[in-house]
């Protein structure tokens, strides 16, 4: 079974940085996708972006030339960078996983989620 591990949330100004990253661990015949989600409060939770294994993105309309996302597929990691944040990016964020199975169907897996907070 995979595991993600975010990190590098936290509190930040308007026009601000972070980098959130996403680490799988555990035993798995590849990571298809590797995506970011984010739920702000009273909200559903929405795609932000994700990243196939061979590197085609999706970034939802409301982050793009903002936010973008990578991997290091050798090291099962993705990362979210997040530039001219606003206080509408204040969610928390969730590193999710579409993971390949031998002669079974892929599984999801999700973090435990980061918080990011942009203060104006």
């Amino acid at each position: 079974q995979v595991v993600l591990v975010e990190s590098g949330g936290g509190l930040v100004q308007a026009g601000g940085s972070l980098r959130l990253s996403c680490v799988a661990s555990g035993s798995h015949f590849g990571i298809n996708v590797m995506g970011w989600y984010r739920q702000a409060p009273g909200k559903q939770r929405e795609l932000v972006a994700d990243i196939t294994s061979g590197g085609k993105i999706t970034l939802a309309d409301s982050v793009k030339g903002r936010l973008t996302v990578s991997r290091d597929n050798a090291k099962a990691t993705a990362y979210l960078q997040m530039n001219s944040l606003k206080p509408e990016d204040t969610a928390v964020y969730y590193c999710n996983a579409e993971v390949a199975r031998f002669l079974a169907s892929a599984y999801n897996v999700w973090g435990q989620g980061t918080q990011v907070t942009v203060s104006s």
